[in-house]
């Protein structure tokens, strides 16, 4: 199975939708843990994804 690319505007709108679920008085407790917990992921990928923009940009600059 290959790999599937990391869309980088995709998972910042799920980061938004999560925002916008923990701000709702209406959200469980049980369901911020999971919400945060997917965030936290979420995070971790954008952070590892602009890393790799990043060295990849520096890169093509030092060639």
């Amino acid at each position: 199975m290959p790999e599937e690319k990391f869309d980088y505007a995709k998972a910042m709108a799920e980061l938004e939708g999560i925002a916008v679920k923990v701000e709702d008085p209406k959200t469980s407790l049980e369901d911020i843990g999971a919400l945060v917990s997917r965030s936290k992921t979420l995070i971790e990928q954008c952070r590892n994804y602009l890393r790799s923009v990043r060295e990849s940009i520096e890169e093509e600059a030092g060639k």
